[in-house]
């Protein structure tokens, strides 16, 4: 975060330095080109106070870029009075370099028409009063042109000064743009984190604790029940782990190695052998042929029939039996859970906010509530057609 402050107050710093640099050249070039004219003014004869008029005409050029229109206005009239006492300076180049301050600095149209305008009625001006007999004309398209090139000039100076502030005020806001993205990604990511999480400590915790328990039931009049209960606790709190340290690998600079991969639809036959495995006969059916799912796909089923099937350990109760059916048509899938528990609890928690999280991903709706012979229905809808081109 220090590194781009210390560069924008460099960046500022050296363009303050260039234009005081800048200034200074000017004003040296201005005080040049006012010697150089003086002696000439000295040179030329009467009348005497040519050189005033020199002054008055150069001098507020140095004031060019911070009040064009005004350093406009005041050159204008130092020559006015010139015309009015017929006195021929060569400080009226004074005037096109004034109009050139206005066309790039000021960005109203109606100080630079006006400028033009001046500039056009000067130039008749002084084309009728100081042109050799039989050139006015000429001496005027040349005036005209001096005023059409310090109008071009400085209008394309503006052009591009205003298409560099346009570059920067983009790339400044593609910068914040990527900055929002980048949080934004940051806080997807996290939710998906977290409903991993939750999927996999709420599902293992649950069937872990079922083990454990029935584990302690049959310790002494059927060790060899308990043994098995208690190992395959042991390995659902090594997968857990291993999960839940790929997960947390993701917000580590540099991917864990090793790191357990995704389960998947396959995964689903050991995910009901553990349920089984802590007292809930489950039935699974599924109807149809399956398609080929990308990975995002079947981490979505696999996690919505593990959350329904942790909902039912926890409060289906004893005895209480399980069904999961996934039924296939073409790519459309219609995944329910159903029990015939006690039924299911009306503040299910975080966990069926996840679901239908999920299930929205790919389209999907889910729905959970009582079923219709008791206990506890879950269905989803979700759809993993291709989108249209």
């Amino acid at each position: 975060m220090l590194l781009p402050v210390v560069q924008d107050a460099l960046t500022v710093r050296s363009q303050r330095r260039l234009a005081a640099r800048s200034e200074l050249l000017e004003w040296a070039a201005v005080a040049a080109l006012a010697l150089v004219l003086l002696r000439h003014d000295l040179a030329e004869g009467p009348p005497a106070y040519r050189w005033v008029f020199t002054v008055c005409l150069l001098a507020p050029l140095l004031w060019r870029r911070r009040a064009p229109l005004t350093v406009f206005a005041v050159v204008a009239a130092v020559a006015a009075v010139q015309w009015w006492l017929d006195v021929v300076a060569l400080a009226d180049i004074a005037l096109p370099v004034a109009l050139y301050g206005v066309a790039s600095r000021d960005g109203r149209a109606w100080p630079v028409a006006g400028g033009a305008v001046v500039m056009e009625v000067g130039a008749v001006l002084a084309a009728q009063r100081w042109s050799p007999a039989g050139s006015e004309w000429t001496i005027f398209v040349l005036l005209s042109g001096t005023t059409v090139a310090a109008l071009a000039t400085g209008l394309a100076v503006r052009t591009r000064a205003q298409y560099v502030a346009a570059l920067v005020d983009r790339a400044a806001r593609a910068e914040r743009e990527r900055d929002q993205l980048a949080r934004i990604a940051v806080v997807t990511e996290r939710g998906r984190i977290a409903r991993e999480m939750h999927d996999i400590v709420a599902h293992t915790l649950s069937v872990m604790i079922a083990l454990a328990n029935g584990a302690a039931y049959t310790m002494d009049s059927e060790p060899a029940k308990a043994r098995s209960a208690v190992e395959q606790a042991a390995r659902l709190g090594s997968t857990a782990q291993a999960e839940m340290r790929r997960l947390l690998g993701v917000l580590r600079v540099e991917p864990a190695d090793g790191s357990a991969p995704q389960p998947d639809t396959a995964s689903l036959d050991d995910l009901l052998a553990a349920v089984r495995l802590a007292g809930l006969p489950t039935r699974f059916v599924v109807v149809g042929k399956a398609p080929q799912l990308a990975a995002s796909a079947q981490l979505t089923i696999y996690r919505l029939v593990q959350e329904a099937l942790t909902n039912v350990v926890r409060h289906a109760g004893p005895g209480a039996t399980a069904t999961v059916t996934l039924s296939w048509q073409d790519r459309r899938l219609n995944l329910e859970v159903v029990d015939d528990g006690h039924g299911g609890t009306g503040n299910p928690g975080h966990g069926l906010t996840g679901m239908r999280e999920r299930a929205a991903l790919f389209g999907g709706e889910l729905d959970a509530g009582s079923g219709p012979d008791g206990g506890w229905r879950v269905h989803a809808v979700l759809d993993f057609a291709e989108p249209a081109p």
